[in-house]
């Protein structure tokens, strides 16, 4: 789906189910990584996450775009916008949008870490990705002393 398409069907929603105009930007953001959807309140534009139409399809980008467009329509009316107002719990189950959308599979790039220490009076482990001086910090747990240990 392109930046257009998706342009259209947010329009079409808006008309659909708010019998009002969208009349903002409506486009994917490749870099949004926990969320579905997202408004913008000083451009008034939405943005959506396309690894979420990519993994769970039409149906849920719908659903997170009714959501969106809850926050956009209440906000431009001066109304409860924030998921917490009446307004917009109201509104959010008169469109049937979606209150969360699913956990969208990660795309992360995995660290190993570098070095394991161990906390010598409670045998608390930690791990870390950069070295840390073990004269100047101490455990977290019981304040005992940290040695460092070679990762498995």
């Amino acid at each position: 789906m392109t930046n257009e398409e998706l342009q259209k069907l947010t329009e079409e929603i808006s008309i659909q189910f708010f019998n009002k105009t969208f009349r903002h930007q409506a486009r994917f953001n490749r870099r949004l990584r926990t969320t579905g959807g997202r408004y913008l309140l000083r451009s008034h534009d939405i943005e959506m996450n396309p690894h979420l139409y990519e993994a769970f399809g039409i149906e849920e980008l719908i659903g997170v775009i009714k959501h969106e467009l809850v926050h956009y329509h209440m906000h431009i009316e001066g109304r409860g916008y924030k998921h917490g107002d009446d307004d917009f719990k109201y509104w959010l189950h008169k469109v049937g949008g979606s209150r969360f959308c699913q956990s969208i599979p990660e795309k992360r790039r995995t660290e190993s870490y570098k070095y394991a220490y161990l906390c010598t009076d409670c045998m608390q482990s930690y791990k870390r990705k950069r070295q840390i001086d073990t004269k100047r910090y101490v455990c977290g747990k019981c304040r005992g002393k940290l040695k460092q240990v070679s990762l498995k």
